[in-house]
């Protein structure tokens, strides 16, 4: 099997308020997820490691709390499109929810617990 490029979806900033602390642990959790799909050998991307510098060049907003959510599902959705599959972590998150329905109707395969994503060999 040749390294997959695999989306990481999951909260950003549901469920925090805009509390920035809270935003940040949820940016944890997408990159320790992402960590442990590239220690399963894949390519692994969150769409905020695109969407906020764009968003800061394109001075949508002063700071990445700010972001319209239609930019930050906009960008995803177009890296999901040269995405092999996504992992959803778990937690509420409508943009989330929007990346899965995306991939299952490209036909890309989703998973939702890091056992199910396979291994490079």
């Amino acid at each position: 099997m040749k390294p997959l490029t695999i989306l990481i979806a999951g909260p950003y900033r549901s469920g925090t308020g805009g509390d920035p602390a809270r935003v940040a642990r949820n940016l944890q959790a997408l990159e320790e997820a992402a960590w442990q799909v590239y220690r399963k050998g894949h390519v692994p991307l969150i769409g905020e490691w695109i969407a906020l510098p764009l968003a800061a060049r394109a001075a949508l907003a002063l700071d990445a709390h700010d972001v319209p959510s239609e930019f930050l599902y906009g960008v995803a959705h177009r890296v999901l499109a040269q995405c092999d599959g996504v992992y959803r972590i778990p937690g509420d998150s409508r943009g989330a929810d929007g990346d899965v329905a995306k991939a299952r109707a490209l036909g890309l395969p989703c998973w939702s617990s890091l056992e199910e994503v396979p291994a490079v060999a």
